[in-house]
């Protein structure tokens, strides 16, 4: 497939400016950028959801104009996005087979025949579960598993993954990666979306890179390097971006004490001490219970038992509204469906945790001015694009709707901030503010607590790691044993 000069703009504002891009069989090509640098449009306009204003597509040596997702499929295209696509209600099988299955004479469909037949493609992928099992109860992995599966039965050559590991473990991760490395060996061509770098790295070949809605350069052999990734992305080097990780007094107030906390059956007692201006770690697999445990301290979830204290005072949150009141924010993992409110603008999602306290009190004290040009402030540190904080949250890319609510803790203060996956789907330049952002928050006296799936991020960001396996505490990290290795290997029980 060849992209040529692909230009797409909406409402004036160029989201792709002449793009282009080569992608061979039997080869994983990387397309890496910053959020806003034009990679979801390409997507979109190459699975057939939104059409071109310039440019050409070539494909097996014909020039073809994309018009629909039915025609991209019919030319052998599948596309698995961030947000997996699949219907929970469903079978395993009745997922695989979406739009497939031909009835009988009869007017039905033989279950058990197609079955036989899609049985050797998920073992090749090795998906472990029935294909008579419900698609709700999979985990991300499965999720990923069933969608490849949906890829090979349709014949597609060409698999375009979009931030393909963002929700799994390192574990996880690696399996997902083995896959794709078997896909290409068998012919397949994979266009690999990802912020993971040393992912890039490892399974394509070549690597493009858009900035603000350009190509600006393809990398392969020697010239695909971590270094000269960033400096593309960027526009510059990043090392001097990042600044050294505080360190709390170790005998500063404990901010929030949990005791015996638990929920079954994610959650098993967990106990630990948070202090201010510390930023804690949480480690662990997919279903470790890590954001469980999120979700019953900031009072999302009722406890089974146990115990917590806020600044030495009793804490038992009757809502996620009341430990908002008490000083508790959470920065959940599915910010799209529990963040944000799409169609609203980019300051009214900012202010939204403070917006019912406002409209509830007995005299209006909301000077929207005001707040807007402290949402604007924010907007600016997060390089949020576009900068125009009266833009609805829909329009933003996925990286940017996250640095949204981000932000608006970061407008709040609070006395404890969680934040889980907190740079998940982000780009490599705002990964780092956002690090930066958090430690000025921990300097500042903010208790953080941070969940992560990513092995690498722990060690560079926080002060002590806790590890969760199977709901509860496997291991404690402090300081210079806060490694990848000792992360990965406490995630196992």
């Amino acid at each position: 497939m060849d992209a040529q000069g692909i230009t797409k703009s909406f409402a004036g504002i160029h989201a792709l400016r002449g793009a282009s891009l080569v992608l061979r069989a039997g080869e994983a090509h990387g397309l890496v950028g910053a959020n806003g640098a034009g990679k979801s449009t390409f997507i979109k306009i190459l699975a057939g959801l939104i059409r071109p204003d310039e440019g050409q597509f070539t494909w097996d040596g014909s020039q073809v104009s994309i018009g629909d997702p039915h025609h991209a499929t019919h030319l052998g295209m599948t596309f698995i996005h961030q947000e997996l696509a699949f219907i929970p209600h469903m079978t395993v099988l009745e997922n695989i087979m979406l739009g497939l299955p031909k009835r009988t004479r009869l007017g039905s469909i033989d279950w058990q025949a197609i079955g036989k037949q899609i049985a050797p493609i998920a073992q090749r992928v090795g998906l472990d579960v029935p294909l008579g099992a419900s698609a709700k109860t999979l985990s991300p992995t499965q999720n990923w598993l069933v969608n490849i599966c949906r890829a090979l039965v349709r014949d597609a050559r060409l698999i375009v993954m979009d931030e393909p590991t963002a929700a799994l473990a390192a574990p996880e991760a690696e399996r997902l990666m083995a896959i794709v490395e078997d896909l290409t060996a068998s012919g397949v061509a994979v266009l690999y979306v990802s912020h993971r770098l040393d992912e890039v790295m490892r399974l394509c070949k070549r690597a493009t890179v858009f900035q603000d809605g350009r190509s600006i350069g393809e990398l392969s052999g020697p010239s695909l390097s971590k270094a000269s990734l960033i400096k593309a992305i960027v526009g510059g080097e990043l090392g001097e971006q990042y600044e050294p990780k505080h360190f709390p007094d170790r005998n500063s107030q404990v901010a929030l004490r949990v005791e015996g906390l638990s929920r079954a059956p994610r959650v098993k007692p967990v106990s630990f001490d948070l202090h201010r201006g510390e930023i804690l770690g949480v480690g662990g697999l997919v279903g470790a219970g890590r954001s469980e445990l999120a979700r019953l301290i900031y009072g999302a979830d009722k406890r089974d038992s146990g115990i917590m204290e806020l600044e030495g005072q009793s804490y038992d949150p009757r809502s996620s509204t009341d430990a908002v009141q008490r000083g508790i924010g959470l920065v959940p993992e599915e910010r799209r469906a529990e963040g944000i409110i799409p169609h609203r603008s980019i300051a009214f999602n900012m202010h939204l945790s403070s917006l019912a306290k406002i409209t509830f009190a007995p005299i209006p004290i909301l000077n929207w001015s005001e707040r807007k040009a402290r949402a604007k402030e924010i907007a600016d540190k997060l390089l949020i694009k576009p900068r125009d904080v009266d833009v609805p949250v829909v329009r933003l890319s996925g990286g940017n709707q996250q640095k949204v609510v981000i932000g608006r803790w970061l407008l709040r203060r609070p006395k404890v901030l969680i934040l889980d996956e907190p740079t998940r789907g982000v780009d490599i330049g705002a990964r780092a503010e956002i690090h930066r952002l958090i430690s000025q928050l921990a300097t500042e006296g903010v208790a953080v607590l941070v969940i992560s799936s990513d092995p690498d991020e722990l060690p560079e960001l926080c002060h002590r790691v806790i590890v969760l396996a199977e709901g509860a505490i496997n291991g404690e990290l402090n300081g210079s044993d806060i490694t990848r290795n000792a992360i990965i290997a406490a995630s196992y029980a």
